[in-house]
Protein backbone atom coordinates (compact mmCIF):
# COMPACT_ATOMS: atom_id res chain seq x y z
CA UNK A 1 0.00 0.00 0.00
CA UNK A 2 2.78 2.40 0.94
CA UNK A 3 4.67 1.59 -2.28
CA UNK A 4 1.60 2.22 -4.45
CA UNK A 5 1.00 5.54 -2.72
CA UNK A 6 4.64 6.53 -3.27
CA UNK A 7 4.40 5.60 -6.96
CA UNK A 8 1.16 7.61 -7.25
CA UNK A 9 2.82 10.64 -5.63
CA UNK A 10 5.80 10.39 -8.02
CA UNK A 11 3.54 10.07 -11.07
CA UNK A 12 1.41 13.02 -9.91
CA UNK A 13 4.53 15.12 -9.29
CA UNK A 14 5.90 14.28 -12.75
CA UNK A 15 2.58 15.16 -14.43
CA UNK A 16 2.43 18.42 -12.48
CA UNK A 17 6.03 19.24 -13.40
CA UNK A 18 5.37 18.44 -17.07
CA UNK A 19 2.39 20.76 -17.30
CA UNK A 20 4.18 23.44 -15.27
CA UNK A 21 7.10 23.44 -17.73
CA UNK A 22 4.69 23.27 -20.68
CA UNK A 23 2.75 26.29 -19.43
CA UNK A 24 5.97 28.24 -18.87
CA UNK A 25 7.24 27.47 -22.37
CA UNK A 26 3.97 28.28 -24.14
CA UNK A 27 3.99 31.97 -23.19
CA UNK A 28 4.90 33.29 -26.65
CA UNK A 29 2.71 30.73 -28.41
CA UNK A 30 -0.34 31.99 -26.50
CA UNK A 31 0.52 35.59 -27.40
CA UNK A 32 1.28 34.69 -31.05
CA UNK A 33 4.73 36.28 -30.83
CA UNK A 34 7.38 35.00 -33.30
CA UNK A 35 9.73 32.52 -31.64
CA UNK A 36 11.59 29.26 -32.14
CA UNK A 37 10.21 26.12 -30.51
CA UNK A 38 12.02 25.87 -27.14
CA UNK A 39 13.63 22.83 -25.55
CA UNK A 40 11.96 21.64 -22.31
CA UNK A 41 13.62 23.15 -19.22
CA UNK A 42 16.49 24.69 -21.24
CA UNK A 43 14.37 26.94 -23.44
CA UNK A 44 16.67 28.50 -26.04
CA UNK A 45 19.79 28.09 -23.89
CA UNK A 46 20.55 24.54 -25.09
CA UNK A 47 23.21 25.55 -27.69
CA UNK A 48 25.03 27.54 -24.99
CA UNK A 49 24.59 24.96 -22.22
CA UNK A 50 25.95 22.20 -24.47
CA UNK A 51 28.75 24.49 -25.70
CA UNK A 52 27.80 24.52 -29.35
CA UNK A 53 27.50 28.33 -29.56
CA UNK A 54 28.59 31.26 -27.43
CA UNK A 55 25.74 33.16 -25.77
CA UNK A 56 26.18 36.09 -28.20
CA UNK A 57 26.11 33.83 -31.26
CA UNK A 58 23.13 31.93 -29.89
CA UNK A 59 21.02 35.09 -29.56
CA UNK A 60 22.28 36.38 -32.92
CA UNK A 61 21.32 33.16 -34.69
CA UNK A 62 17.69 33.48 -33.59
CA UNK A 63 17.76 37.24 -34.32
CA UNK A 64 18.57 36.47 -37.96
CA UNK A 65 15.56 34.17 -38.28
CA UNK A 66 13.14 37.07 -37.80
CA UNK A 67 14.42 39.96 -39.98
CA UNK A 68 11.06 41.69 -40.39
CA UNK A 69 9.70 41.71 -36.82
CA UNK A 70 9.94 44.38 -34.16
CA UNK A 71 10.64 41.78 -31.48
CA UNK A 72 10.65 38.04 -30.92
CA UNK A 73 10.43 35.61 -28.02
CA UNK A 74 13.41 33.98 -26.31
CA UNK A 75 13.38 31.61 -23.35
CA UNK A 76 16.31 31.89 -20.94
CA UNK A 77 15.63 28.43 -19.56
CA UNK A 78 11.96 28.83 -18.57
CA UNK A 79 11.97 32.63 -18.28
CA UNK A 80 10.32 34.36 -21.26
CA UNK A 81 12.31 37.31 -22.68
CA UNK A 82 11.03 39.86 -25.20
CA UNK A 83 13.99 40.51 -27.51
CA UNK A 84 13.55 43.95 -29.11
CA UNK A 85 15.26 44.17 -32.51
CA UNK A 86 13.67 47.37 -33.86
CA UNK A 87 15.96 50.40 -33.13
CA UNK A 88 13.06 52.86 -32.91
CA UNK A 89 11.27 50.67 -30.36
CA UNK A 90 14.51 50.26 -28.39
CA UNK A 91 14.82 54.05 -28.18
CA UNK A 92 11.17 54.31 -27.12
CA UNK A 93 11.67 51.81 -24.31
CA UNK A 94 15.15 52.72 -23.09
CA UNK A 95 14.90 56.52 -23.30
CA UNK A 96 11.41 57.90 -23.87
CA UNK A 97 9.76 55.47 -21.45
CA UNK A 98 12.67 54.87 -19.13
CA UNK A 99 10.49 55.14 -16.02
CA UNK A 100 8.67 51.99 -17.12
CA UNK A 101 11.93 50.09 -17.74
CA UNK A 102 14.39 51.50 -15.23
CA UNK A 103 15.57 48.27 -13.59
CA UNK A 104 17.90 45.38 -14.36
CA UNK A 105 17.15 41.77 -13.62
CA UNK A 106 19.05 40.51 -10.56
CA UNK A 107 22.42 39.08 -11.53
CA UNK A 108 23.39 38.20 -7.96
CA UNK A 109 21.28 36.52 -5.31
CA UNK A 110 20.62 39.09 -2.59
CA UNK A 111 20.43 36.42 0.12
CA UNK A 112 23.66 34.60 -0.72
CA UNK A 113 25.52 37.77 -1.84
CA UNK A 114 24.17 40.54 0.46
CA UNK A 115 27.30 42.68 0.11
CA UNK A 116 28.01 42.44 -3.62
CA UNK A 117 24.35 42.74 -4.64
CA UNK A 118 24.38 46.34 -3.36
CA UNK A 119 26.50 47.53 -6.29
CA UNK A 120 25.28 50.15 -8.76
CA UNK A 121 24.49 47.68 -11.54
CA UNK A 122 22.37 45.43 -9.32
CA UNK A 123 20.37 47.94 -7.30
CA UNK A 124 17.10 49.34 -8.62
CA UNK A 125 14.49 52.05 -8.14
CA UNK A 126 15.18 55.06 -5.93
CA UNK A 127 18.26 53.43 -4.43
CA UNK A 128 19.82 53.26 -7.91
CA UNK A 129 18.88 56.88 -8.68
CA UNK A 130 20.46 58.12 -5.45
CA UNK A 131 23.64 56.10 -5.94
CA UNK A 132 23.95 57.07 -9.60
CA UNK A 133 23.61 60.73 -8.66
CA UNK A 134 26.25 60.29 -5.99
CA UNK A 135 28.83 58.51 -8.16
CA UNK A 136 28.34 60.47 -11.39
CA UNK A 137 30.75 63.31 -10.40
CA UNK A 138 33.56 60.71 -10.24
CA UNK A 139 33.37 60.29 -14.00
CA UNK A 140 33.07 63.86 -15.27
CA UNK A 141 35.66 65.05 -17.79
CA UNK A 142 37.24 67.21 -15.11
CA UNK A 143 37.72 64.32 -12.68
CA UNK A 144 38.96 61.98 -15.39
CA UNK A 145 41.44 64.63 -16.49
CA UNK A 146 42.85 64.58 -12.97
CA UNK A 147 43.08 60.76 -13.09
CA UNK A 148 44.81 60.94 -16.50
CA UNK A 149 48.28 61.17 -14.94
CA UNK A 150 47.61 58.12 -12.76
CA UNK A 151 46.50 56.10 -15.80
CA UNK A 152 49.59 57.19 -17.76
CA UNK A 153 51.82 55.96 -14.94
CA UNK A 154 50.11 52.57 -15.15
CA UNK A 155 50.60 52.56 -18.95
CA UNK A 156 54.28 53.42 -18.50
CA UNK A 157 54.67 50.47 -16.13
CA UNK A 158 52.97 48.27 -18.75
CA UNK A 159 55.23 49.33 -21.62
CA UNK A 160 58.40 49.40 -19.49
CA UNK A 161 57.72 45.76 -18.68
CA UNK A 162 56.89 44.75 -22.26
CA UNK A 163 59.84 46.49 -23.92
CA UNK A 164 62.28 45.05 -21.38
CA UNK A 165 60.76 41.57 -21.42
CA UNK A 166 60.27 41.25 -25.19
CA UNK A 167 63.32 43.15 -26.38
CA UNK A 168 64.13 43.48 -30.10
CA UNK A 169 63.63 39.76 -30.69
CA UNK A 170 60.03 39.80 -29.55
CA UNK A 171 57.93 37.54 -27.34
CA UNK A 172 54.45 36.03 -27.50
CA UNK A 173 51.94 36.97 -24.80
CA UNK A 174 48.41 36.09 -23.81
CA UNK A 175 47.20 39.70 -23.84
CA UNK A 176 44.47 39.02 -21.27
CA UNK A 177 47.12 38.26 -18.69
CA UNK A 178 49.14 41.36 -19.52
CA UNK A 179 46.25 43.81 -19.91
CA UNK A 180 44.48 42.58 -16.78
CA UNK A 181 47.48 43.81 -14.81
CA UNK A 182 47.20 47.27 -16.37
CA UNK A 183 43.43 47.37 -15.72
CA UNK A 184 43.96 46.19 -12.17
CA UNK A 185 46.45 48.95 -11.43
CA UNK A 186 44.22 51.63 -12.96
CA UNK A 187 41.21 50.58 -10.87
CA UNK A 188 43.34 50.19 -7.74
CA UNK A 189 44.59 53.77 -7.91
CA UNK A 190 41.41 55.45 -9.27
CA UNK A 191 38.72 53.57 -7.33
CA UNK A 192 40.45 52.18 -4.25
CA UNK A 193 42.98 54.97 -3.82
CA UNK A 194 46.02 52.70 -3.53
CA UNK A 195 49.12 52.33 -5.69
CA UNK A 196 49.83 48.86 -7.09
CA UNK A 197 52.48 47.93 -9.68
CA UNK A 198 51.40 44.51 -10.93
CA UNK A 199 54.32 44.34 -13.38
CA UNK A 200 57.05 44.63 -10.77
CA UNK A 201 54.97 42.64 -8.28
CA UNK A 202 52.87 40.18 -10.35
CA UNK A 203 51.96 38.08 -7.30
CA UNK A 204 50.50 40.87 -5.18
CA UNK A 205 47.38 39.99 -3.19
CA UNK A 206 45.28 42.75 -4.77
CA UNK A 207 45.80 41.40 -8.30
CA UNK A 208 45.48 37.76 -7.27
CA UNK A 209 42.12 38.22 -5.52
CA UNK A 210 40.86 40.73 -8.11
CA UNK A 211 41.49 38.15 -10.86
CA UNK A 212 39.69 35.50 -8.83
CA UNK A 213 36.72 37.84 -8.39
CA UNK A 214 36.63 38.80 -12.09
CA UNK A 215 36.79 35.14 -13.09
CA UNK A 216 33.21 34.51 -11.94
CA UNK A 217 31.92 34.56 -15.54
CA UNK A 218 34.33 31.93 -16.86
CA UNK A 219 32.17 29.15 -15.38
CA UNK A 220 28.62 30.50 -15.64
CA UNK A 221 26.74 27.61 -13.98
CA UNK A 222 26.48 29.25 -10.54
CA UNK A 223 25.60 32.58 -12.13
CA UNK A 224 22.86 31.08 -14.32
CA UNK A 225 21.36 29.11 -11.42
CA UNK A 226 21.27 32.18 -9.17
CA UNK A 227 19.81 34.30 -11.96
CA UNK A 228 17.18 31.90 -13.29
CA UNK A 229 16.48 29.66 -10.30
CA UNK A 230 17.09 31.91 -7.26
CA UNK A 231 15.26 29.59 -4.86
CA UNK A 232 17.49 26.69 -5.88
CA UNK A 233 20.52 28.96 -5.52
CA UNK A 234 19.47 29.85 -1.97
CA UNK A 235 18.80 26.21 -1.06
CA UNK A 236 22.21 25.16 -2.37
CA UNK A 237 23.89 28.19 -0.80
CA UNK A 238 25.63 29.02 -4.08
CA UNK A 239 27.99 31.96 -3.65
CA UNK A 240 29.67 33.66 -6.58
CA UNK A 241 32.48 35.25 -4.55
CA UNK A 242 34.42 33.70 -1.67
CA UNK A 243 34.40 35.18 1.83
CA UNK A 244 38.15 35.76 1.49
CA UNK A 245 37.65 38.04 -1.54
CA UNK A 246 34.90 40.07 0.11
CA UNK A 247 36.78 40.42 3.40
CA UNK A 248 40.01 41.50 1.67
CA UNK A 249 38.46 44.34 -0.33
CA UNK A 250 36.20 45.43 2.52
CA UNK A 251 39.27 45.72 4.73
CA UNK A 252 41.06 47.82 2.09
CA UNK A 253 38.13 50.24 1.91
CA UNK A 254 37.84 50.41 5.70
CA UNK A 255 41.58 51.08 6.15
CA UNK A 256 41.57 53.72 3.39
CA UNK A 257 38.58 55.53 4.89
CA UNK A 258 40.11 55.38 8.37
CA UNK A 259 43.43 56.79 7.15
CA UNK A 260 41.77 59.58 5.20
CA UNK A 261 39.55 60.51 8.14
CA UNK A 262 42.55 60.64 10.45
CA UNK A 263 44.94 62.47 8.14
CA UNK A 264 42.30 64.63 6.38
CA UNK A 265 43.39 63.29 2.98
CA UNK A 266 41.40 64.52 -0.02
CA UNK A 267 41.77 62.61 -3.30
CA UNK A 268 39.64 63.04 -6.47
CA UNK A 269 38.25 59.51 -6.53
CA UNK A 270 35.16 57.45 -5.82
CA UNK A 271 35.97 56.83 -2.17
CA UNK A 272 36.22 60.56 -1.42
CA UNK A 273 32.79 61.22 -2.95
CA UNK A 274 31.24 58.41 -0.91
CA UNK A 275 32.88 59.73 2.28
CA UNK A 276 31.42 63.16 1.57
CA UNK A 277 27.97 61.61 1.13
CA UNK A 278 28.42 59.70 4.39
CA UNK A 279 29.25 62.93 6.25
CA UNK A 280 26.74 65.33 4.69
CA UNK A 281 23.57 63.37 3.92
CA UNK A 282 21.95 61.75 6.93
CA UNK A 283 18.98 60.57 4.89
CA UNK A 284 21.06 58.13 2.81
CA UNK A 285 23.05 55.28 4.33
CA UNK A 286 26.66 55.09 3.18
CA UNK A 287 28.52 52.59 5.33
CA UNK A 288 31.64 50.53 4.60
CA UNK A 289 29.55 47.74 3.04
CA UNK A 290 27.97 50.20 0.60
CA UNK A 291 31.34 51.72 -0.28
CA UNK A 292 32.85 48.27 -0.80
CA UNK A 293 30.01 47.16 -3.06
CA UNK A 294 30.39 50.20 -5.34
CA UNK A 295 34.21 50.03 -5.54
CA UNK A 296 34.08 46.26 -6.02
CA UNK A 297 31.85 46.40 -9.11
CA UNK A 298 34.31 48.78 -10.81
CA UNK A 299 37.13 46.41 -9.94
CA UNK A 300 35.31 43.45 -11.52
CA UNK A 301 34.28 45.52 -14.54
CA UNK A 302 37.84 46.76 -14.98
CA UNK A 303 39.36 43.30 -14.91
CA UNK A 304 36.56 41.75 -16.92
CA UNK A 305 34.71 44.02 -19.35
CA UNK A 306 37.39 46.69 -19.83
CA UNK A 307 40.36 44.33 -20.08
CA UNK A 308 38.42 42.15 -22.54
CA UNK A 309 37.73 45.25 -24.67
CA UNK A 310 41.48 45.96 -24.60
CA UNK A 311 42.19 42.39 -25.70
CA UNK A 312 39.84 42.63 -28.68
CA UNK A 313 41.33 46.04 -29.50
CA UNK A 314 44.95 44.84 -29.52
CA UNK A 315 43.90 41.73 -31.47
CA UNK A 316 42.43 43.78 -34.32
CA UNK A 317 45.29 46.28 -34.33
CA UNK A 318 47.79 43.42 -34.21
CA UNK A 319 46.38 41.60 -37.25
CA UNK A 320 45.53 44.71 -39.32
CA UNK A 321 48.89 46.32 -40.10
CA UNK A 322 47.37 49.15 -42.12
CA UNK A 323 45.29 50.17 -39.10
CA UNK A 324 48.29 49.84 -36.80
CA UNK A 325 50.38 52.08 -39.04
CA UNK A 326 47.65 54.74 -39.24
CA UNK A 327 47.23 54.82 -35.47
CA UNK A 328 50.99 55.02 -34.96
CA UNK A 329 51.25 57.89 -37.45
CA UNK A 330 48.59 59.76 -35.47
CA UNK A 331 50.49 58.97 -32.25
CA UNK A 332 53.72 60.38 -33.74
CA UNK A 333 51.86 63.56 -34.70
CA UNK A 334 50.60 63.94 -31.11
CA UNK A 335 54.12 63.35 -29.77
CA UNK A 336 55.36 66.08 -32.10
CA UNK A 337 52.66 68.49 -30.96
CA UNK A 338 53.26 67.80 -27.24
CA UNK A 339 57.05 67.55 -27.37
CA UNK A 340 56.92 63.89 -26.39
CA UNK A 341 54.64 64.46 -23.40
CA UNK A 342 51.08 63.49 -24.38
CA UNK A 343 48.29 65.40 -22.68
CA UNK A 344 44.70 64.55 -21.85
CA UNK A 345 43.42 67.03 -24.43
CA UNK A 346 45.73 65.73 -27.18
CA UNK A 347 44.83 62.07 -26.71
CA UNK A 348 41.12 62.91 -26.39
CA UNK A 349 41.18 64.58 -29.82
CA UNK A 350 42.72 61.68 -31.76
CA UNK A 351 40.03 60.96 -34.33
CA UNK A 352 41.46 57.83 -35.90
CA UNK A 353 42.26 56.29 -32.51
CA UNK A 354 38.64 57.00 -31.54
CA UNK A 355 37.42 55.32 -34.70
CA UNK A 356 39.54 52.21 -34.07
CA UNK A 357 38.20 51.87 -30.53
CA UNK A 358 34.62 52.49 -31.62
CA UNK A 359 34.89 49.87 -34.36
CA UNK A 360 36.30 47.37 -31.86
CA UNK A 361 33.39 47.99 -29.50
CA UNK A 362 30.95 47.59 -32.39
CA UNK A 363 32.30 44.16 -33.30
CA UNK A 364 32.86 43.06 -29.72
CA UNK A 365 30.39 44.60 -27.27
CA UNK A 366 30.92 42.65 -24.07
CA UNK A 367 27.79 40.55 -23.59
CA UNK A 368 25.26 39.54 -26.20
CA UNK A 369 22.45 41.77 -24.97
CA UNK A 370 21.35 44.60 -22.67
CA UNK A 371 18.55 43.79 -20.24
CA UNK A 372 15.67 45.73 -18.70
CA UNK A 373 12.78 44.83 -16.42
CA UNK A 374 9.30 46.30 -16.86
CA UNK A 375 8.20 48.12 -13.69
CA UNK A 376 5.01 49.72 -15.04
CA UNK A 377 2.48 48.38 -17.53
CA UNK A 378 3.50 49.24 -21.09
CA UNK A 379 1.87 48.46 -24.42
CA UNK A 380 4.19 47.12 -27.08
CA UNK A 381 3.17 47.65 -30.70
CA UNK A 382 2.46 44.48 -32.73
CA UNK A 383 5.56 42.39 -33.41
CA UNK A 384 4.44 41.85 -37.01
CA UNK A 385 2.30 43.77 -39.46
CA UNK A 386 -0.64 41.43 -38.87
CA UNK A 387 -0.12 40.98 -35.12
CA UNK A 388 -1.75 42.46 -32.03
CA UNK A 389 -0.32 44.87 -29.45
CA UNK A 390 1.09 43.22 -26.32
CA UNK A 391 0.79 44.61 -22.80
CA UNK A 392 3.92 44.12 -20.74
CA UNK A 393 3.42 43.82 -17.00
CA UNK A 394 5.76 44.54 -14.07
CA UNK A 395 8.38 41.84 -13.86
CA UNK A 396 8.47 41.07 -17.59
CA UNK A 397 12.00 40.90 -19.04
CA UNK A 398 13.26 42.46 -22.26
CA UNK A 399 16.61 42.34 -24.04
CA UNK A 400 18.24 44.66 -26.55
CA UNK A 401 20.50 42.39 -28.69
CA UNK A 402 23.27 44.89 -29.35
CA UNK A 403 25.77 42.28 -30.58
CA UNK A 404 23.30 41.18 -33.28
CA UNK A 405 22.36 44.78 -34.13
CA UNK A 406 26.02 45.75 -34.48
CA UNK A 407 26.51 42.96 -37.03
CA UNK A 408 23.31 43.44 -39.00
CA UNK A 409 23.98 44.26 -42.71
CA UNK A 410 20.83 46.36 -42.64
CA UNK A 411 22.70 48.91 -40.51
CA UNK A 412 26.38 48.26 -41.30
CA UNK A 413 27.92 47.49 -44.68
CA UNK A 414 30.17 44.42 -44.50
CA UNK A 415 29.31 44.12 -40.80
CA UNK A 416 31.88 41.42 -39.98
CA UNK A 417 34.76 43.47 -41.41
CA UNK A 418 36.96 45.54 -39.09
CA UNK A 419 36.70 48.96 -40.72
CA UNK A 420 37.38 52.01 -38.49
CA UNK A 421 36.72 54.35 -41.43
CA UNK A 422 32.98 53.77 -41.05
CA UNK A 423 33.18 55.97 -37.92
CA UNK A 424 34.93 58.75 -39.86
CA UNK A 425 32.63 59.00 -42.87
CA UNK A 426 29.28 59.36 -41.13
CA UNK A 427 28.06 55.83 -41.87
CA UNK A 428 27.12 54.92 -38.31
CA UNK A 429 23.63 55.50 -36.97
CA UNK A 430 23.91 56.05 -33.21
CA UNK A 431 20.53 54.42 -32.62
CA UNK A 432 22.10 51.06 -33.50
CA UNK A 433 25.41 51.60 -31.70
CA UNK A 434 25.25 50.87 -27.98
CA UNK A 435 28.41 49.14 -26.68
CA UNK A 436 28.04 50.75 -23.24
CA UNK A 437 24.25 50.52 -23.07
CA UNK A 438 21.55 53.05 -23.85
CA UNK A 439 19.47 55.59 -21.97
CA UNK A 440 19.88 56.70 -18.33
CA UNK A 441 21.27 53.27 -17.36
CA UNK A 442 24.14 53.54 -19.80
CA UNK A 443 27.44 52.55 -18.14
CA UNK A 444 28.37 55.30 -15.69
CA UNK A 445 32.08 54.79 -16.39
CA UNK A 446 31.94 55.11 -20.21
CA UNK A 447 34.30 58.12 -20.35
CA UNK A 448 36.63 56.47 -17.86
CA UNK A 449 36.81 53.22 -19.84
CA UNK A 450 37.36 55.01 -23.15
CA UNK A 451 40.28 57.12 -21.92
CA UNK A 452 41.76 54.01 -20.26
CA UNK A 453 41.62 52.21 -23.62
CA UNK A 454 43.11 55.18 -25.46
CA UNK A 455 46.01 55.59 -23.06
CA UNK A 456 46.80 51.86 -23.18
CA UNK A 457 46.91 51.71 -26.99
CA UNK A 458 48.75 55.04 -27.26
CA UNK A 459 51.60 53.92 -25.03
CA UNK A 460 51.65 50.38 -26.42
CA UNK A 461 52.03 51.48 -30.07
CA UNK A 462 54.39 54.27 -29.08
CA UNK A 463 56.87 51.72 -27.76
CA UNK A 464 55.96 48.32 -29.23
CA UNK A 465 55.15 46.57 -32.49
CA UNK A 466 52.23 44.11 -32.50
CA UNK A 467 51.90 41.14 -34.81
CA UNK A 468 50.00 37.86 -34.93
CA UNK A 469 51.53 34.65 -33.63
CA UNK A 470 50.89 31.04 -34.67
CA UNK A 471 48.55 30.88 -31.64
CA UNK A 472 46.53 33.86 -32.88
CA UNK A 473 43.17 32.71 -34.22
CA UNK A 474 42.14 34.53 -37.40
CA UNK A 475 39.23 35.03 -37.66
CA UNK A 476 38.35 35.36 -33.99
CA UNK A 477 36.69 32.32 -32.39
CA UNK A 478 34.51 32.97 -29.35
CA UNK A 479 34.61 30.80 -26.27
CA UNK A 480 31.50 28.67 -25.89
CA UNK A 481 31.98 28.32 -22.14
CA UNK A 482 32.19 31.86 -20.73
CA UNK A 483 29.13 33.98 -19.90
CA UNK A 484 30.70 37.13 -21.39
CA UNK A 485 32.33 37.28 -24.81
CA UNK A 486 35.95 36.19 -24.87
CA UNK A 487 38.35 34.41 -27.23
CA UNK A 488 38.63 30.66 -27.31
CA UNK A 489 42.13 29.70 -26.19
CA UNK A 490 43.15 33.24 -25.24
CA UNK A 491 44.31 36.42 -26.99
CA UNK A 492 47.80 35.67 -28.31
CA UNK A 493 50.01 38.29 -29.95
CA UNK A 494 53.74 38.71 -30.52
CA UNK A 495 55.17 41.98 -29.20
CA UNK A 496 58.59 43.48 -29.67
CA UNK A 497 60.14 46.76 -28.59
CA UNK A 498 60.22 49.33 -31.38
CA UNK A 499 63.61 50.02 -32.90
CA UNK A 500 64.94 52.68 -30.53
CA UNK A 501 67.28 54.26 -33.09
CA UNK A 502 64.52 54.56 -35.68
CA UNK A 503 62.14 55.90 -33.02
CA UNK A 504 64.59 58.59 -31.91
CA UNK A 505 65.24 59.58 -35.54
CA UNK A 506 61.50 59.77 -36.21
CA UNK A 507 60.88 61.96 -33.18
CA UNK A 508 63.88 64.16 -33.95
CA UNK A 509 62.60 64.72 -37.49
CA UNK A 510 59.39 65.99 -35.93
CA UNK A 511 61.39 68.42 -33.76
CA UNK A 512 60.78 66.48 -30.55
CA UNK A 513 63.47 66.85 -27.93
CA UNK A 514 64.59 63.37 -26.83
CA UNK A 515 66.48 63.10 -23.52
Amino acid sequence: MELSILILIIITACIYLYYFILSKLSHFKRLKIPHVQPTPLLGHMAPFVFRRLSLEENVCKIYKLFPDVKYFGFYEFMSPIYVIRDPELITTIAIKNFDSFCDHRDLFNKETEPLISRNLFSINGDHWREMRKLLSPTFTSGKIKIMFKLMCECAENLTDFLTTDSGNIGKTYDMKNVLSRYSNDVVATCAFGISVDSFKHPNNDFLFLAKEAANFTSNPIKLLINKNFPLLGRLLGLKIFSSKIKSFFKEIIADTVKTRDKQKIIRPDMIHLMMEKRDNDHGFTMDIDEMTAQAFVFLVAGLNSTSLAMCFLTHEVGINFDVQNKVRAEIDDILAQTNGKPTFEAISQMKYLDAVINETLRLYPVGGFLDRICVKEFKLPPATSDGEPITLKPGDSIWFPHYALHRDPKYYSQPDKFDPDRFLNGEVDNSVYMPFGIGPRICIATRFALIELKIMLFYLLWRCDLEPDTKTKIPMVFSKEAYFMTAEGGFWLKLRARNLKALITSLSNKNICVD
